[in-house]
């Protein structure tokens, strides 16, 4: 069963926020402050917040310059990811990864169903790895994004979490690229 073990030491990790949305500003970006709150009232680091449109390109773009960033380790986005013709988060993310995450978006879907129900199908989380970092589009909506973290990610970015964590493997993501 999963735990925290105690006798290992927190290691924070750098966290960038990507809001995706026609509409928010930083005055009412209230899923960003939803993440931005939960990260850092877990010890990590906020290392970068951005809100783009929803534009496909813009946002693969702000991924690959993040993922370059050897300053930070995550990048959570949220918005977009619903099945409206501007939802093109996805997309982008999908456009950046060279591993997909797939089981993110399985058990994103199962935390959902048991607050919305059926309604969860009409998310499109997804989870992926580039570069050394991992990335995670979240839904637009604070509930989706507290979900996301305190059922998920506030586990997996815990390196004191047992089995196994994201963190603990953070060191090897991109050793394929050091190879020679």
């Amino acid at each position: 069963m999963s735990r925290i073990d105690e006798s290992r030491d927190f290691l924070p990790v750098r966290i960038a926020v990507l809001t995706v949305s026609d509409t928010r500003t930083a005055a009412d970006d209230r899923s960003g402050d939803t993440l931005v709150e939960r990260l850092t009232g877990a010890g990590h680091a906020l290392a970068a917040r951005a809100i783009l449109p929803d534009d496909r390109g813009a946002i693969a773009d702000r991924l690959r310059a993040w993922i370059a960033d050897p300053q930070i380790d995550v990048i959570l986005s949220t918005g977009g990811t619903g099945l409206t013709g501007r939802d093109v988060t996805v997309e982008a993310h999908r456009d950046v990864y060279e591993k997909e995450i797939e089981a993110f978006a399985t058990v994103f879907t199962i935390v959902s169903m048991q607050k919305i129900g059926t309604s969860a199908v009409q998310s499109r989380a997804t989870g992926g790895v580039a570069g050394g970092t991992y990335l995670f589009a979240l839904p637009g909506s604070p509930g989706a994004c507290r979900d996301a973290w305190d059922e998920i990610l506030a586990r997996q970015l815990d390196y004191r979490h047992r089995p196994c964590n994201f963190v603990e493997i953070l060191p090897r993501l991109d050793e394929h690229q050091r190879r020679k």
